[in-house]
């Protein structure tokens, strides 16, 4: 039996029917003393008391046990039906990713609510949006800091009650505000089990379970209907790819409870609420919630997973940490780099003889096995998604031990569509559809002369199956737009589908560019070439309706300082200025030059400029799950555009 029958034949305990409220239940009879969550002390003055959630040390993690974690789910579920949440009731959970925000999406799902998400950078105006668009009676917040968001919005809301995660002080005047520890109080004073089990079982699996909101890189936010079997469907085909099934190889890293993962992405995102917190919960996994996504490298060594899900540009961020660690000095930088080209060679060699397999050990002694304890020593599997990841950064994971599993999926797909199965990875791929989820591909939607070289079929990527909303929230007219006329999801992405039935990425559909000669490019794959480079910390491709493929790039300065350092030049303090000196953008067109090579010549920049502002989610050119607003990029660098194509 090949690997794709025994996960479409698998079944377990985790595999069920059930709405998500249940499957939470479910897991903890299975395993109640098993750890389920892990927290970080003196970060978040948490209302919860020391009676319900005993504080951490200060820069160590606590666990609580599945059992521990269903008490407080309870309380909490009945506090909030105690407060007038009803059976599909929207209620709103604005906060950054922690214990306490899975904790509220259980109860609130146990409550029979539907669960809508803000995102925690979310502005006043974005907040009466996403709380008024899909009539949300109450919403949880993570502090005083959103509380004062959500309270300059309220004149546009009809909210009757916001509760706050973390403690308050100067809200006694109001008694529509209260602590999250109140919410635990009120429940458990009126705490009926015959009762809970039935809001649990209330809902059906066709209905609602949550109002996800796309990010918005273009336009106003849709609200993505999921249903509890959107979410469910999607869990049970996960765990049939990742659980750890008898036909699998001794040794191929699966999921399942003795997972420990660190949880860092937007709870608010689907990726992360999927992948990183109902598929590891329903496997009976403990979740460690890390302090930001500044403090990765610490929290990994300490909290030491097995396993976590990420979107490239951490991954990215994360590569650049390394490679700058291990080049401390001229030698170790040699070292460190002979160390990566073996790792790659002895990764892409379908039998390393033991010439190759020598010098593999021998990287490994010296720099990968530092790399893998630096992040905790115990990675078994990361999962990349919510964007397009680099081939070549990919395979450097890979060569480091740290393999890397890509997947592919939107918040309209609940949200994985396909992901690499651990037994049978093919570097470069978003990975094969997961089980029950079909796929096909509308060769109408491409310019076919575009993909000459790609074996199979390329166009838009339809799904169907039953992880796919069944619209969006108050948009008639979205939704049918989304869909064709036979029920089949667009999803606006080109992709390649191999002979062998593996998808590639080639970009969304919309960002085509269409050159003035007529020929179309796709600019991600061109980015993510920049992905693995020390020099360039990111690049946006421009020119649409050009004659020619132009970059805006982003410099490593930090690099350029150690570049001149080492040649002896005098750069200049200002950034803009060093950006725009001769000597610097020499340097740097020999890396656009070497990138180059790997493209066809219609694919080429041919110009560029360099920005020194890094595209981040703070100055609005970043997604909250990292992906370009390019409209805003464009907008903000219009005059180096400009300077781009002013000759042509």
């Amino acid at each position: 039996m090949d690997w794709q029958d025994a996960e479409r034949e698998y079944d377990d305990e985790v595999i069920g029917e059930t709405t998500l409220g249940r499957m939470f239940e479910e897991t903890v009879d299975r395993n109640a003393n098993r750890p389920a969550q892990k927290y970080k002390g003196g970060v978040y003055d948490r209302s919860l008391t020391p009676s319900v959630l005993p504080a951490a040390t200060p820069g160590e993690f606590r666990a609580i046990s599945y059992l521990e974690m269903r008490d407080i789910v309870r309380n909490l579920s009945a506090g909030f039906h105690d407060l007038g949440i009803e059976l599909g009731d929207r209620v709103g959970i604005f906060a950054n990713t922690r214990m306490e925000w899975a904790q509220c999406d259980f109860a609130l799902l146990g409550a029979g609510a539907v669960v809508t998400t803000v995102y925690e950078s979310s502005s006043p105006s974005q907040v009466a949006y996403l709380l008024d668009d899909p009539d949300a009676t109450a919403v949880v917040v993570e502090n005083e800091s959103l509380l004062e968001t959500v309270l300059e919005a309220e004149d546009d809301l009809d909210l009757e009650c916001i509760v706050s995660i973390d403690e308050l002080s100067g809200y006694d005047d109001r008694d529509d505000i209260y602590t999250l520890d109140d919410v635990y109080d009120r429940g458990e004073a009126v705490f009926d089990l015959e009762a809970y089990q039935e809001r649990v079982d209330a809902p059906g699996l066709d209905d609602l379970a949550s109002l996800i909101y796309t990010s918005g890189t273009t336009g106003q936010p849709k609200g993505v209907q999921l249903t509890h079997w959107n979410f469910r469907s999607n869990v049970n085909a996960v765990r049939k790819r990742f659980a750890p099934r008898p036909d699998k190889p001794a040794g191929i890293p699966s999921l399942d409870e003795e997972s420990l993962a660190v949880s860092y992405l937007p709870l608010a995102h689907v990726f992360e609420r999927t992948a990183g917190h109902f598929v590891l919960f329903a496997s009976g996994s403990c979740v460690a919630y890390a302090e930001s996504p500044d403090t990765l490298q610490e929290d990994f060594g300490t909290v030491q997973p097995t396993m976590a899900t990420s979107v490239p540009r951490v991954y990215e961020k994360i590569y650049d940490a390394i490679r700058e660690q291990a080049s401390e000095s001229g030698v170790k930088k040699r070292i460190f780099e002979w160390a990566t080209d073996v790792g790659v060679e002895y990764q892409q060699a379908d039998s390393p003889g033991p010439i190759l397999s020598a010098k593999q050990s021998i990287a490994d002694t010296l720099v990968f096995s530092t790399v893998r304890e630096a992040l905790g020593g115990e990675i078994e599997l990361l999962i990349s998604g919510g964007g397009s990841l680099s081939a070549d950064l990919c395979q450097l994971y890979h060569a480091m031990g740290l393999p890397i599993y890509e997947g592919y999926g939107l918040t309209e797909t609940s949200p994985v569509v396909s992901t690499n199965p651990p037994e049978a990875v093919k570097i470069g791929t978003i990975g094969y559809p997961l089980p029950g989820v079909d796929v096909k591909i509308d060769e109408s939607a491409a310019d076919q002369a575009a993909f000459t070289d790609d074996p199979g079929d390329v166009g838009e990527l339809l799904v169907k199956g039953p992880n796919v909303t069944q619209g969006y929230w108050n948009k008639p007219g979205a939704t049918t737009g989304a869909f064709t006329d036979d029920g089949w999801f667009r999803t606006g992405d080109i992709i390649h589908q191999r002979p062998d039935g593996f998808l590639e990425f080639r970009e969304r559909a919309k960002q085509i560019m269409v050159l003035s000669t007529g020929k179309n490019v796709a600019p991600a794959p061109i980015e993510d070439a920049f992905a693995a480079s020390e020099i360039i910390e990111q690049c946006m491709v421009v020119g649409d309706g050009e004659k020619f493929i132009g970059a805006l790039l982003v410099p490593n300065s930090d690099h350029l300082e150690e570049w001149a350092d080492a040649e002896g030049i005098d750069l200049p303090d200002d950034p803009q200025a060093m950006c725009d000196d001769d000597r610097v953008r020499e340097y740097i067109q020999q890396e656009v030059d070497r990138i180059n090579e790997n493209f066809e010549k219609h694919e080429t920049i041919k110009r560029f400029e360099l920005v020194p502002q890094e595209f981040t989610e703070e100055n609005e050119m970043l997604t909250p799950t990292m992906k370009k607003k390019r409209r805003v990029i464009l907008d903000e660098f219009e005059d180096r555009v400009d300077r781009i194509y002013a000759e042509s």
